[in-house]
């Protein structure tokens, strides 16, 4: 078993969706949204803060780390921030995810302070894979879903 480890491409495109589909990220409803999709992966590829990594085992694409280079006020260097890791399910647990974040890891080096990443409360297995990484849970993340919401905020 051979694992490269590149810079993702326009012709990855395809599979880096199959991977956020197998993550749980929504699928497209119909053909224009399958478009915006891939417009918004070209988009990454364009923004010098954003990056998407490809593992391949023998040109077979398995597994993907998208990176979001953050500028903090408080840092002269940047936050790594991971929005998605995903490894295709027949090759968890295989070192591919660690090789994924061994690269993270060497690329933050130059120029970060900290990698960050989120993890679902119900996402057990990746909570100790991160841990066993020497990543800690260093605090809550909350969310607001804003679509349907119409409670909005109110001011006093």
């Amino acid at each position: 078993m051979r694992l490269n480890i590149r810079k993702a491409t326009e012709k990855d495109i395809p599979s880096i969706l199959e991977l956020l589909y197998e993550l749980g990220r929504p699928e497209p409803i119909d053909n224009k949204e399958i478009t915006v999709f891939k417009n918004k992966i070209k988009d990454y590829f364009l923004d010098p803060s954003k990056l998407i990594l490809i593992a391949e085992i023998d040109s077979e694409i398995v597994g993907l780390v998208s990176i979001i280079f953050l500028r903090r006020l408080n840092h002269a260097k940047f936050e790594m921030y991971i929005p998605e890791l995903v490894v295709k399910k027949k090759h968890r647990f295989s070192g591919v995810g660690k090789k994924l974040i061994a690269k993270c890891i060497e690329i933050g080096k130059k120029n970060c302070y900290r990698i960050r990443l989120e993890s679902g409360n119900q996402r057990k297995d990746s909570h100790k894979f991160y841990k066993g990484l020497g990543f800690e849970q260093s605090g809550l993340s909350f969310s607001k879903n804003l679509l349907g919401d119409k409670t909005g905020i109110n001011e006093r």
